[in-house]
């Protein structure tokens, strides 16, 4: 087998150079960090069972025409994506107040919000993953005015279906983190597609009927069983059996064309002004 060249590492991710022009090979491993990479660990079999949980939620997501950077699964911890120009920008939708929310608001945790609140955070681990307003993101050029509106409308349509699969599952989506970025074919910009992973590594979950945490926040808390509770969520999605066996996927969902059309951003320029940038920005290449 040919070696792979490597291109980024992040916390709980390694991204290599793709087979084809314009493809990029997403590797899950087992690290775990919390509180912006100052708490550190190992979550056993967590890299294959977040790959296989966000194949599973990316495939049904393009079903109802959100556009992804996910291709197919290459094997049990690799995803072959798209590659796209990270918006160094985290969306976080919340449903009900947790975390760092609702210390900052001094509110308990689980308490339902009225509709969901999304937020903007810098993804930057040296600045702490500051909130940001949109005119900050307009001043610093990280995304434009008509971009962040395509965002905000696929953030809610992503929560909205998330909501009512994690449900059918016995989990409520108490909030998650999402990134997003700009693809490029033959012709130029394309358009906006989600990126990154949905898995237990960005989502909050809880079990409806005991509130039991079912989450990275076992890892943050030190409340133990982590793994269980990745492979809980895994078996209530219906990929994982109650034997510990991957359950497959719908082979008619897996047949994804590499050159998948994409949602664009009407009128948008394929050329983008250079932009001041702050102190260490995100990396731009995913």
């Amino acid at each position: 087998m040919a070696r792979k060249t490597p291109l980024y590492e992040g916390k709980a991710k390694q991204l290599f150079e793709g087979p084809e022009p314009g493809t990029l090979i997403q590797h899950f491993k087992d690290d775990a960090t919390a509180f912006n990479n100052k708490k550190k660990g190992t979550i056993s079999g967590k890299g294959v069972l977040n790959n296989r949980i966000s194949e599973f939620i990316m495939l049904r997501l393009e079903e109802i025409g959100v556009p992804t950077h996910f291709i197919r699964t290459l094997n049990m911890r690799e995803q072959l994506i798209r590659a796209a120009e990270i918006i160094p920008i985290e969306v976080i939708v919340r449903n009900f107040s947790a975390g760092g929310f609702a210390e900052r608001f001094g509110v308990e945790e689980g308490l339902p919000l009225p509709r969901p609140v999304i937020e903007f955070c810098l993804k930057s681990d040296s600045l702490g993953d500051p909130l940001i307003s949109e005119d900050v993101i307009f001043a610093f050029d990280w995304a434009d005015p008509m971009e962040l509106d395509e965002i905000r409308v696929l953030a809610y349509r992503i929560n909205d279906y998330l909501c009512g699969l994690f449900r059918g599952a016995g989990l409520q989506l108490v909030d998650f983190k999402m990134e997003f970025g700009r693809v490029f074919n033959e012709e130029g910009y394309e358009g906006i597609v989600l990126a990154d992973e949905i898995s237990p590594d960005s989502c909050r979950l809880w079990d409806t009927r005991t509130g039991e945490k079912l989450d990275k926040d076992r890892f943050r808390r030190d409340l133990g069983k982590v793994e269980e509770a990745y492979q809980e969520v895994a078996r209530r999605l219906g990929v994982l059996s109650g034997e510990g066996e991957f359950s497959p996927i719908e082979e008619k969902a897996k047949k994804q064309p590499t050159s998948k059309p994409k949602t664009s951003t009407a009128g948008r320029a394929s050329e983008r002004k250079k932009a001041v940038k702050p102190p260490k920005p995100a990396p731009k290449k995913k």
